[in-house]
């Protein structure tokens, strides 16, 4: 498994889970710290942590420690109502990535991982700006409802 957050401004550490399971423990132990370092030397202390809907993100000690440690945070109470398509990861950089794995040079488990990173690294500054832009967009018309 790996972990992935996008910014108007880039993408931040990617994070690997190479064996294992992750329930919110681990998540928050291992995965969770990346966030506040990577927004914080991104924006300073003015910026906002959305995360989607996954089961170890809408634990409450997940959304506890998220509301302890971002400056500002967007917890599952006030994320709009069936609405996966609204994630910038999930609508675009995902896909993004995936096209810039070269899959023929994926032999093992740990070339696999060789070109995730190397993909991360190659993921279009433009494309991310635009997901953002319009998960912003998005967010402002939703008003509490539903995605149209």
């Amino acid at each position: 498994m790996v972990w992935l957050a996008v910014c108007s401004k880039g993408v931040s550490p990617l994070v690997i889970f190479e064996n294992g399971t992750v329930e919110h423990d681990r998540y928050i132990k291992e995965v969770l710290p990346v966030a506040p370092k990577f927004g914080n030397d991104t924006f300073g202390a003015a910026w906002t942590f959305q995360q989607d809907g996954a089961r170890l993100h809408i634990h409450a000690k997940s959304q506890e420690w998220c509301d302890k440690h971002f400056p500002c945070f967007i917890d599952k109470d006030h994320w709009p109502p069936n609405s996966p398509d609204s994630n910038p990861l999930d609508y675009c950089i995902w896909d993004e990535l995936a096209h810039q794995v070269n899959w023929e040079a994926v032999k093992s488990k740990k070339t696999l991982i060789n070109e995730v990173k190397r993909a991360v690294r190659k993921v279009s500054v433009d494309v991310v700006f635009e997901s953002c832009s319009s998960w912003t967009n998005q967010l402002s018309q939703v008003k509490g409802n539903y995605l149209r």
